[in-house]
């Protein structure tokens, strides 16, 4: 998104003004001037007010808000209502309703309710997305398309067996290829027409969401799911475009959603945003890490945090409240990894229905003597200060952390070797690591180039897809140090194991072959010895999950298990490979290891940790223009003393300057553009 035409930080969030009555509407007005909010993102769920029957559609409403927000200097993130359709369009057009994975026709209700292959949730939603964009595309507070709202879910009805066979066919063209990649001689599966084939559901070949006898119809369905749900994006993106091709378009993701491959989706969003809700108990670096997932997801891009609540939320067991200093501190967070935004769900909480009790900048008592008013019209004061400086900023990184939306489909429908394996968690771990360390990370896809970076992670990559190994030898042969685990390198892009021995196609780039993998029970552990020491690695680790029986052809060995019939094996492995080298992790170690091997891999390649890093303490640099701005940002409930180079630089929220011991208040912000 152009962000010239700002003169700051963008703030605000979903207002939902035709749940009221239109006499509210000057003091929300007042409200939101007074907290410094500058956009709304209005029309989410008016498709029914919008279109009353299938003929007939009333503006009105809308004319009304939008026209209001303009003469408040109030920006419109104009929504399309999508994301639900209307109660007279299922009675009509019972194509829109899905099919549940146990086969059940749904009835009208709830939201994400459309079946994405429906003919008519199609026309439909494309046509009003048209109208909207002709209506208002000279409105002067229109400044930001939003299609729909937090796609995800699954169909299984007719219309989407037909379209997942069309789908097939237009991927492996024959039913000869298609039965070689799903490996269908297994339990005498053969197709030999295309009208055979029927989704994989509780009816058919999964008895789960993550059980299925073959993966490689549930992986192919969950790619056909993803596409289907974006094609249905893309007919409303099209169809504003072709009115309003300078507007930039949107929707709202949710991070590391498992349904869909936002990776592919953001190829056809003209800037990421995504909604942002941890539970208390959310490790910080978690969020940290999707955020920095979102700001992937186009190349380093900075996002817009489309959602977030200023207090609680609604549809946990236990919906605690955000304590003083938190919703400040969150929202910092979201800015230092590639936020340009930061908005709420909701400006004005509702008076009914399931979101009644999700929090709001206006609460039901309806004025601003509160303390979630107050923390908001500060964190938008600050804004203001703070102005267009960190306006369109990047985030610097010499590490990069491989992900991919398939390789975990793939890895989570796998029948083995152990159900604890869950691909998010590993990926985690690595990123923790960095995290506590101080080390900045991006997360960028299984295609993103890898020059640039000086050390590129790919936990459990059990999925090598086309071109992808010349890609990473090419990589490490100039330079670079790659590190990839534990059940790496076994199956192709369809789930077809790649013979020769594991790692497949990583066998040479590695130096090793692994003939057996071990799966540990939950209150099993092995030993990691080191042989020698490596950096700050020296004594035995704890290591747990999975365990690798490897042999080297090359590679030198690190470590070796300590424990069980394998002991003395390898279980951390270096292998010299052209000007750079590629190790390969054999099994899950415990926290202080990866630290302690991270760490000492950044040393070794002049990556230092950022400033002011402690415990509880998240660091985090923005750059632009030649100046570079450091993010302090304090977990701890109390305050802590960091240190910082003497005239190291001036903190941009309170003027002072940042040079030597510093303290940060217990949940603290401090934003220090550096000397230069």
């Amino acid at each position: 998104m152009d962000t010239t035409k700002l003169s700051k930080m963008l703030y605000g969030g979903d207002y939902n003004p035709e749940q009221w009555d239109s006499g509210v509407w000057p003091e929300d007005m007042r409200m939101l001037r007074l907290a410094g909010m500058d956009i709304a993102t209005v029309n989410v769920f008016s498709w029914a007010m919008l279109q009353p029957n299938e003929s007939t559609y009333s503006f009105e409403t809308l004319d009304q808000i939008m026209d209001m927000l303009h003469e408040n200097g109030i920006y419109a993130c104009l929504a399309t209502s999508t994301g639900a359709h209307p109660a007279w369009m299922a009675r009509q057009f019972p194509d829109v309703l899905r099919t549940d994975f146990d086969g059940r026709k749904r009835k009208f209700g709830g939201r994400h309710n459309s079946c994405p292959n429906s003919p008519s949730y199609r026309t439909f939603s494309e046509r009003i997305a048209s109208k909207l964009a002709e209506r208002y595309k000279d409105h002067p507070a229109l400044l930001l398309w939003h299609v729909s709202n937090e796609y995800g879910g699954e169909c299984y009805c007719e219309n989407c067996a037909a379209a997942f066979r069309v789908w097939l066919k237009r991927k492996y063209v024959t039913l000869d290829k298609l039965n070689e990649q799903w490996n269908t001689r297994f339990w005498g599966h053969t197709f030999y027409d295309w009208e055979e084939i029927v989704l994989p559901s509780g009816l058919s070949e999964q008895w789960a969401a993550n059980r299925t006898n073959f993966q490689g119809i549930s992986l192919d369905y969950a790619r056909f799911n993803s596409d289907g749900m974006l094609d249905c994006y893309k007919l409303e993106y099209e169809a504003i475009k072709a009115v309003t091709p300078d507007i930039p378009v949107t929707t709202n993701l949710m991070g590391t959603y498992k349904q869909l491959d936002y990776f592919k989706w953001a190829k056809h969003m003209d800037i990421i945003s995504w909604d942002n809700y941890p539970a208390a108990d959310t490790p910080v670096s978690y969020t940290a890490m999707t955020h920095d997932l979102m700001r992937g997801l186009k190349g380093g891009a900075p996002f817009l945090l489309m959602e977030q609540t200023p207090s609680q939320q609604n549809w946990q067991a236990y919906n605690s409240l955000k304590r003083p200093g938190v919703m400040r501190l969150w929202s910092y967070q979201a800015v230092a990894h590639g936020a340009d935004s930061i908005m709420f769900f909701q400006l004005r909480r509702s008076v009914g229905a399931c979101e009644k009790y999700h929090g709001a900048l206006i609460e039901h008592v309806g004025h601003e003597h509160t303390r979630v008013f107050r923390e908001c019209a500060q964190l938008g004061a600050e804004l203001g200060q703070l102005g267009d400086k960190l306006l369109g900023s990047r985030t610097p990184s010499k590490v990069a952390i491989m992900y991919d939306w398939e390789n975990r489909w793939a890895i989570e429908y796998s029948s083995g070797p152990s159900v604890a394996l869950q691909y998010l968690n590993e990926i985690h771990k690595y990123y923790d690591a960095l995290y506590q360390l101080g080390i900045q990370a991006d997360i960028i896809s299984f295609e993103d180039e890898l020059q640039g970076y000086d050390v590129v992670l790919a936990p459990v990559m059990y999925m090598v897809k086309p071109g992808m190994t010349p890609r990473i030898e090419a990589y490490v042969k100039g330079g670079g140090s790659f590190v990839t685990t534990f059940f790496s390198g076994i199956v192709n892009e369809n789930d077809i194991v790649t013979l020769g021995g594991y790692p497949g196609e990583l066998r040479e780039l590695l130096g090793i072959w692994a003939e057996e993998i071990d799966a540990l029970f939950p209150d099993q552990t092995n030993r990691l010895i080191m042989k020698d020491t490596y950096g700050t690695l020296q004594g035995e680790y704890s290591c747990s999950l999975l365990c690798d029986l490897i042999h080297t052809e090359g590679a030198d060995v690190i470590a070796e298990y300590g424990d069980d019939f394998y002991a003395g094996m390898p279980a951390l492995t270096r292998n010299s490979f052209g000007s750079g080298e590629a190790w390969y992790v054999a099994t899950s170690p415990d926290a202080s290891f990866l630290q302690g091997f991270l760490g000492s891999l950044c040393a070794e390649r002049g990556i230092e940790p950022l400033p002011g890093k402690q415990p509880g303490v998240e660091v985090a640099s923005r750059d632009k223009d030649g100046h570079s701005y450091l993010f302090v940002m304090n977990h701890n409930p109390n305050a802590v003393t960091v240190e910082f180079d003497q005239n190291y630089g001036v903190d941009l929220l309170t003027g002072q300057p940042a040079s030597g011991p510093a303290t940060v208040a217990g949940r603290g912000v401090m934003i220090i553009e550096a000397s230069s």
